[in-house]
Formats: C-alpha cells, sequence, structure tokens
C-alpha cells in the first residue's frame, strides 16, 4: 500500500508554467509546480510536486517533496520524501519520513526537540547546541 501524506491544501500554487527566481516568504502553505531558484523561508507548509525543480535553500516548518531540490533544507517539524522526490544537500529536520522511490545526497541532522524550537529566530549557534548528528 502506498504512503499516504496528510496534506493541507495549498493557498497558493506556482503552476508548472512558473519560474520564479528570488527570495520567497509565505506564512500558511504553497505548492511549487515549476521551477524556483533562491530561497525560501516560511513557518507553514511547502509541497514541491513531481516534476517540479527547486534550487533553493530552503527553510520551512513542514516540507513534502515529490519533486526535485537542490540545496539545503531545515524543515523544523517535518519532512517527507515521498516516491520520485530527490534532494540534494543537507537536511536538518525534526521528524524524516523517507518512502521506495525517493533519495536524497548530504548529510542529514536531526533536531533534538523541535517543541517550542524557533529555527527562524535562533541564532546559528544555539541551533547547532539543539540537534544531534545522524549518519
Amino acid at each position: 500500500m502506498p504512503y499516504k501524506t496528510e496534506s493541507p491544501a495549498a493557498l497558493t500554487i506556482l503552476g508548472e508554467e512558473t519560474n520564479f527566481n528570488g527570495m520567497l516568504r509565505f506564512q500558511d502553505s504553497l505548492e511549487i509546480d515549476g521551477k524556483f531558484k533562491g530561497n525560501i523561508e516560511s513557518p507553514g507548509f511547502l509541497l514541491v510536486e513531481a516534476g517540479a525543480e527547486v534550487t533553493a535553500n530552503v527553510n520551512v516548518g513542514t516540507l513534502v517533496v515529490r519533486g526535485l531540490i537542490r540545496g539545503d533544507v531545515i524543515a523544523g517539524e517535518r519532512l517527507e520524501i515521498l516516491a520520485g522526490g530527490e534532494i540534494i544537500g543537507n537536511i536538518k529536520c525534526a521528524n524524516l519520513v523517507m518512502v521506495g522511490g525517493s533519495a536524497y545526497r548530504g548529510r542529514c541532522e536531526m533536531l533534538a526537540d523541535s517543541v517550542g524550537l524557533d529555527v527562524f529566530s535562533m541564532s546559528q549557534e544555539t541551533l547547532k547546541k539543539t540537534i544531534s548528528h545522524v549518519g
């Protein structure tokens, strides 16, 4: 039986024809179906859909990947890499789900305690002290 994710309905969608460059910040949820280059920051939910190509450092609350991300990823709450999804870069997350047919190349650091952890306002030194290394 294939893995099913509990994804909220995306409030904003960057469609297949979209080719966006720059800094992207949002509050609730975003789905990327096209191409994006730059940086992404949000306390919310990001879905990188199958066929999407993201070349960016990503710092979000929850991330579900069905497409390709090239860049480092921080998911303060949860990271799901689903079948066909791939991350080329380092990842930091509190909870990680990888299913068959998914891949990542890089280092993985698991956040020790995500409860009350605000990776957006935390200094780099403080963040380093709250994580434990895996792999």
